[in-house]
């Protein structure tokens, strides 16, 4: 393990939670577009977040069994971003309204919950500043092993 692996890993989670906050800007700005430019109703995408190397399963097995320099996790990458398929359109009854379906008259709104972003976004600023104060640390016990060196 190098003397830069820690700050490596606080770099790759700091940029896929900076990557889930734009996401969840991207949803919240959304909220009510009722046409894209297929045609339909935007659809609240989410952030798919996967270790670069391996799995947990595999690196607290290697931890526990063995002194290797690589039983330490390389970080995390963001494997896609997808459309969330679960969560049901909304449907809004308003004829008049120009996307409306012309034979029931309902709309279909994005299946976009303002309050569930909110709390994902609150998550993610969590995790991006625990991570910032982490490689501040790491930043830290740095300087503090160079002046020993002096």
């Amino acid at each position: 393990m190098t003397m830069f692996h820690s700050m490596n890993t606080t770099a790759s989670a700091l940029t896929a939670q900076r990557l889930r906050m734009d996401v969840i800007s991207s949803n919240m700005a959304n909220v009510d577009s009722t046409r894209g430019a297929d045609g339909k109703a935007y659809h609240r995408k989410m952030v798919v977040l996967e270790p670069k190397e391996g799995s947990f399963s595999s690196f607290l097995n290697r931890a526990m069994g063995s002194r290797s320099e690589n039983a330490a996790g390389n970080g995390v990458k963001v494997s896609q971003i997808k459309e969330d398929t679960r969560t049901p359109m909304k449907m809004v009854y308003d004829p008049e309204h120009p996307d409306a379906d012309p034979e029931t008259g309902y709309v279909e709104y994005p299946n976009v919950d303002p309050l569930r972003e909110m709390v994902d976004l609150i998550s993610a600023t969590r995790s991006y500043e625990a991570n910032v104060t982490v490689f501040n640390a790491s930043k830290g016990m740095m300087m503090k092993a160079l002046e020993i060196g002096k």
